[in-house]
């Protein structure tokens, strides 16, 4: 028999096994109602699983009037542990929905070059779109979920409580009897967005409990760095005994900085990050964090898009915090 060349069609399936490719149509994508014999059903799939057909997706979007595809558009902010995760989790929660995620960073294109040229059934982003983006994004057909940082009553906006992490992060220091507290700033001026947000948190709930706003010192992923900021805070008059780090990394430098200076969590110095990273149980000592709860948050980012772009109303998942706090012995 001579070896196929070039891409197999739905019409070589339909000829392999002796039908239409109308029935062939019918069997692949399960269309009801059709009185379709298990033989004849079964001699299709041992076409298909013997041809190595495989459906195109431009075809299968012209049929459903859309793409499969959700494109996920980053703000330019550094790529860690969190976000990977995030990612992941989302993406493995729309793929049980017949979909597909895409990232794009903003660094890279401007996001209507990316919609224009994907054509997305959804687009996901991570910061504001201006009014325009999103009515020629819906003009065209694609359902448009945004993640905000504020709180907000727009159902199509995915809340991020930004504001809240600080807070909860001076709730638990403040309720361990610390009066003075810091905050460890990132050294990434790409993050100045979500440090604003979190460092309003902060000082707001210290303000509510009559405290002094927060020390705020930059506390860069370098150990020299660090260590001379847990001096300085050791060293204040009144001293700082509690430090809200921005997130884990920046926690995990200022532990290892404490270190090198002869300090130790949480008797000189207790610390809480955020994210509870992988690694937070293996810090030295292990780390007190605020939890972002990623799983509850894709899953709601999800059932948002699917929501809007089958028509279909998921059931809705338990109301969880997307918050919490986890304690460890840093603080």
């Amino acid at each position: 028999m001579a070896r196929r060349t070039g891409r197999v069609t739905a019409t070589d399936v339909a000829k392999e096994a002796g039908v239409s490719q109308t029935t062939v149509s019918y069997v692949l994508n399960n269309v009801p109602n059709q009185k379709i014999s298990e033989q004849t059903r079964r001699r299709v799939l041992d076409a298909v699983a013997k041809l190595g057909y495989k459906p195109s997706a431009a075809a299968r979007a012209l049929r459903l009037g859309r793409s499969d595809l959700v494109l996920l558009f980053l703000p330019d902010v550094p790529v860690g542990g969190t976000l990977t995760a995030l990612v992941e989790l989302l993406g493995d929660e729309l793929e049980r929905h017949g979909l597909n995620l895409v990232t794009r960073r903003e660094r890279h294109s401007p996001l209507e070059s990316l919609w224009r040229e994907l054509m997305p059934a959804a687009v996901m982003t991570t910061f504001d779109v201006s009014a325009e983006d999103a009515a020629s994004m819906r003009a065209a057909g694609i359902h448009v979920v945004s993640a905000g940082m504020s709180p907000t009553t727009d159902p199509g906006v995915l809340t991020i409580p930004q504001h809240l992490i600080g807070a909860m992060q001076v709730e638990r220091l403040a309720a361990t009897r610390h009066s003075r507290i810091g905050y460890a700033a990132p050294g990434d001026p790409r993050l100045e967005g979500f440090l604003a947000l979190r460092l309003d948190g902060a000082r707001a709930a210290c303000a509510e409990r009559g405290l002094e706003p927060p020390v705020v010192l930059e506390v860069p992923l370098d150990i020299s760095a660090a260590a001379a900021a847990a001096e300085q805070w050791h060293a204040a008059v009144p001293a700082v005994t509690g430090v809200c780090a921005y997130n884990d990394e920046t926690a995990f430098a200022l532990l290892a900085g404490m270190r090198r200076v002869g300090l130790a969590a949480p008797n000189d110095l207790a610390v809480i990050g955020v994210d509870n990273d992988k690694l937070a149980p293996f810090a030295m000592p292990p780390l007190t964090t605020i939890d972002n709860n990623l799983d509850v948050l894709a899953g709601r980012a999800a059932r948002m898009i699917v929501n809007g772009v089958t028509g279909r109303s998921l059931p809705a998942p338990p109301q969880v915090t997307p918050l919490s706090l986890v304690v460890r012995e840093s603080a």
